[in-house]
């Protein structure tokens, strides 16, 4: 165990919460699927752990670095250690080599060991990202082209399934349900309808996903408004 009252983190909150941190992979040249699998470790460990008995960002910082293995995206300890060292202390200087750099590599190396225990060496998940991507094309050409130019519906739907990543979601639906309600609710938010909806069988969103219903496309965009409501009342 290690508390971070002389690392990196201290105590928490809104400016420096555990999953906030985790997008300090974007700082570390991260792609979005490796930082996907690292939020996803670090929700799953505190599933199985107690959060009192960790400290969050030691596992964040320990996630980064088991998810650029497992993603073929190597990263080296001392670039997370300064990256974060820079995310909390923006004016500071980078770490010196000595003895408390050293710790806290010694810390995130045995703190890796500890998550693969926990997870049972089950680090490898599927994400939402490569059926967002099959769903989006399909939609633009389900959409006539003026609809798809004046609305930012792509960028809308990444950007909500990153966010999604800030809170569990990621352990509680599969991915292809997850792809399909950021999809919906961007279409939902700027009041896009797809063509012939009306007259077809059944959903665009059930062509998808066959078996998909729209309570559970509820559920996770509830869950997800969740997030942001939680965000805005985090003093």
């Amino acid at each position: 165990q290690w508390r971070g009252g002389g690392g990196l983190g201290g105590t928490l909150d809104s400016k420096s919460s555990p999953t906030c941190f985790l997008l300090v992979g974007v700082k570390l040249g991260m792609q979005s699927i490796a930082i996907a699998t690292a939020c996803t470790i670090y929700h799953k460990f505190f599933c199985e752990i107690n959060l009192d008995a960790y400290d969050p960002y030691l596992v964040a910082m320990s996630s980064l670095y088991l998810a650029g293995k497992v993603e073929e995206q190597h990263l080296r300890t001392r670039d997370i250690i300064n990256v974060s060292n820079r995310y909390f202390h923006p004016d500071s200087e980078p770490l010196e080599l000595d003895s408390h750099f050293w710790a806290l590599r010694d810390s995130i190396v045995q703190c890796e060991l500890l998550l693969l225990r926990v997870l049972r060496f089950h680090v490898s998940f599927q994400h939402p990202h490569k059926y967002l991507l099959h769903y989006l094309i399909s939609l633009k050409n389900w959409l006539n082209r003026y609809s798809w130019q004046r609305t930012p519906i792509s960028v809308t739907a990444w950007a909500l399934l990153r966010d999604s990543y800030h809170g569990g979601l990621c352990l509680r639906f599969r991915a292809q349900h997850i792809a399909v309600a950021v999809l919906h609710l961007a279409l939902q938010a700027y009041g896009v309808e797809v063509p012939a909806e009306a007259e077809a069988e059944k959903p665009w969103w059930q062509v998808f996903s066959d078996d998909l219903t729209k309570p559970i496309i509820d559920n996770i965009v509830s869950d997800l408004i969740q997030i942001y409501t939680m965000d805005t009342e985090i003093p």
